[in-house]
């Protein structure tokens, strides 16, 4: 079979410096705004933003996402939960690396997934916690803790979903080869 030529050399690079920038500022500013609320807001406190719906209250999560195995305690726990943070870290790595250029929605979300996993490993790997202060409740009702870089995986995850509906049709012009170079 001949060889084609494999397109997006310059797309491709101008699309990977757009995504190690959104990784990084994701990361960056999760980290800050942790380390304000660190500073700032004593463990447990809480300062309502909008009253009745949304507050801002420092808390430790040692567990993963939605606070999963936080109340579980178990020998070599913050170790377990790094090394877990890791091997997703390295799946969603290797999958990014895989996409065709012209896959602009996945690529965004798949950085903005980075961006918050690297955060939060930031977090793990230092203190053995994730710190969360996004407190959203309605009533009596509260909403996980969340913080900058949860959002950030949570759009992530919905600009793959969206990604999902993406005619096929309209994933790379007519003719150009979509392979990984």
């Amino acid at each position: 079979r001949p060889l084609r030529r494999r397109a997006g050399g310059a797309g491709r690079t101008v699309r990977r410096r757009l995504e190690m920038a959104i990784v990084a500022g994701v990361t960056a500013l999760d980290q800050l705004t942790k380390l304000l609320v660190v500073r700032e807001l004593p463990l447990y406190e809480t300062v309502p933003v909008i009253p009745g719906v949304l507050n801002l209250t420092h808390i430790r999560n040692t567990g993963v996402a939605f606070g999963l195995f936080n109340t579980t305690d178990f020998a070599y726990k913050p170790v377990a939960m790094v090394l877990l943070a890791l091997l997703a870290l390295v799946g969603v790595t290797v999958y990014a690396a895989q996409l065709p250029v012209a896959n602009i929605l996945a690529s965004a979300g798949l950085a903005l997934i980075l961006g918050g996993a690297l955060g939060n490993l930031v977090d793990r790997a230092r203190q053995g916690y994730v710190v969360d202060f996004v407190d959203a409740y309605w009533g009596t009702w509260h909403f996980w803790a969340f913080n900058v870089a949860d959002a950030a995986i949570t759009v992530g995850v919905g600009l793959l979903i969206l990604d999902l509906f993406r005619p096929e049709s309209s994933a790379a012009p007519a003719g150009e080869d979509t392979r990984v170079s």
